[in-house]
């Protein structure tokens, strides 16, 4: 360890980081050991499920930021090689809940899925930090193939169904239900920012199994929370009718099953990219035959669902640069100082936890108005402010010259605006998703938003192999220029989707929409970061509450 009069900035945003995960642990032991069921008006329960999500998300985040520096690093991959493979990567993780969620659903229960989802994230970030002599020619590879199976299809199991279980531990009004997801969405972001910079920092500055193996261990006692702290749950998320061992068995043979497949799609991305049209097609066939079906004011609001889900790919495919072109340029391009690259990972998540609470009071206070942008001007405005991001940074480092390093300042100022791009799509499309659908389509209509989600992060390969060039390595001109292009393309898509605005609220029909119907999947709601700004767009209440005077 360096004497402390050696620190530079990353030594001291580690030490920073390691204070706040021992002040957070101190109160998750204090409030493990207390006799009392609640604590601060919650059920124990949830700061169990916080503390399991935040450890799951502390490995998940960590690994993600160092993912793509060690496929360039180590296994010695071309920039857009690499890119590729990340895109191919997270896209899979968007896509595999549908799995773990059907199966929890109708036979696991999110508990025993949960649980399962756990042991196989553990699994693959323990292989992770298997590391073998580094170059595609170490056969060592195919276990990094594994890891990232592993991770994938533990995912699946875990990511929606531990969201799911938070609801479950109240009754439909009580009124502390949005107030327990803000609670457990903070506990995402504490890992998020939390293990980017610990994984971060030890994998790039000690060695890249240090830095997997922490996320490892981070799995690891989120998996021992989840397991010592079934009896705070209450039984929420137990399955719905008894289940034998023989089916029980058989289901986690299916897991292991999925895992095989991923491993081979994960080494060939052009697979996963026509799997990805042919199935997008035929869900898009589906929807489009069941909303020809419908009387006109719900076909319409599905003609809005529709709408809202198309601009998913574009914006997340610019979103999810964060992970792998943004963080090589970071790396590469960027005055930094003493700071590791991947630690620049921390930003979204720090910046979510400070302003969410601001853009959920900035709705209310709109809403109380009357002046709430709607659903899809939100998302126009989403659209402007990535393209924003994206110009920005590009405008700025050219300013400064391409051949000088860019300021730091203009990377924060590019996650400052994609955060606020996120607030604005992420929380509510997954609201509209919930509020529009038909009850009987419910599950449909939001696995299609994860769906289109999943196919934005493989665009977000496809982008970054963009900036690869002709040759395979990334040139600071030729990611700026290519940064450039979809930050018009996004601004240009954003313009028309505000001039279409008023048509899609039109077809959304929020003056007949019923009040006083359950939303379908609304007690599923908290899957990832920020989903509690902009619930009920224009003004509306939620469901069973008192209207606002």
């Amino acid at each position: 360890m360096k004497p402390m009069e050696l620190w530079q900035e990353g030594d001291w945003i580690t030490a920073i980081a390691v204070v706040l995960l021992i002040i957070f642990l101190a109160i998750g032991g204090k409030i493990a050991v207390q006799k009392d069921p609640e604590f601060a008006g919650h059920p124990k329960g949830l700061y169990m499920l916080f503390f399991a999500e935040m450890w799951e998300r502390f490995s998940y985040y960590g690994m993600r930021a160092l993912l793509i520096f060690y496929l360039t690093k180590h296994w010695l991959f071309a920039d857009d090689k690499a890119n590729l493979i990340y895109g191919a990567y997270t896209s899979l993780v968007y896509i595999t809940p549908v799995l773990g969620g059907y199966i929890a659903d109708r036979y696991l229960g999110q508990r025993k899925a949960v649980l399962f989802g756990g042991l196989l994230l553990a699994i693959g970030h323990s292989l992770m930090a298997v590391e073998g002599t580094g170059g595609q020619s170490d056969a060592t590879i195919n276990v990094f193939w594994a890891a990232l199976a592993f991770i994938i299809v533990g995912s699946g199991f875990l990511k929606a169904n531990i969201s799911v279980m938070v609801g479950q531990l109240y009754n439909l009004t009580d009124v502390r239900r949005d107030g327990a997801y803000t609670i457990f969405y903070m506990g995402i972001n504490v890992g998020a920012a939390l293990g980017t910079i610990l994984v971060g920092y030890l994998g790039e500055t000690i060695g890249w199994g240090y830095g997997f193996g922490l996320a490892g261990i981070g799995m690891l006692t989120g998996l021992i929370v989840f397991v010592l702290g079934k009896k705070a749950l209450n039984g929420a998320g137990e399955a719905p009718r008894p289940l034998n061992k023989g089916l029980e068995y058989s289901l986690y043979g299916v897991g292991f099953a999925a895992v095989a497949v991923i491993w081979g799609l994960v080494r060939y991305q052009d697979v996963i990219q026509g799997l990805l049209v042919v199935s997008g097609v035929a869900l898009l066939g589906y929807v489009l035959y069941e909303s020809f079906k419908l009387p006109k004011e719900p076909r319409e609001r599905m003609f809005a669902i529709l709408f809202l889900i198309s601009l998913n790919p574009l914006f997340w495919g610019l979103f999810e640069q964060a992970g792998g072109s943004m963080n090589l340029f970071t790396d590469r391009f960027v005055d930094r100082g003493a700071v590791p690259a991947s630690l620049f990972q921390s930003i979204n998540p720090i910046f979510i936890m400070i302003m969410a609470p601001i853009f959920a009071g900035l709705w209310v206070t709109l809403g109380r108005r009357g002046k709430e942008p709607s659903a899809p001007a939100k998302f126009g405005l989403a659209l402007a402010q990535m393209g924003l991001a994206n110009l920005v940074l590009v405008y700025g480092a050219e300013a400064y010259g391409v051949l000088a390093m860019t300021p730091v300042i203009l990377v924060l100022a590019y996650y400052f605006f994609a955060t606020t791009a996120e607030l604005c799509l992420s929380p509510v499309g997954l609201s509209a998703m919930n509020r529009l659908a038909p009850k009987f389509l419910a599950s449909l209509i939001m696995g299609a938003w994860f769906y289109m989600t999943a196919v934005g992060n493989f665009v977000a390969g496809k982008i970054g192999e963009a900036t690869g060039g002709h040759d395979g390595e990334m040139s600071k001109q030729g990611l700026l220029d290519v940064y450039e292009m979809f930050g018009w393309i996004s601004v240009g898509v954003a313009v028309v989707v505000l001039l279409l605005s008023p048509i899609v609220k039109r077809w959304m029909h929020l003056d007949t929409l019923g009040r006083d119907d359950e939303l379908a999947g609304r007690t599923e709601m908290g899957g990832d970061r920020g989903q509690d700004a902009g619930m009920f767009p224009q003004g509306e209440t939620a469901p069973n509450a008192p209207r606002q005077s």
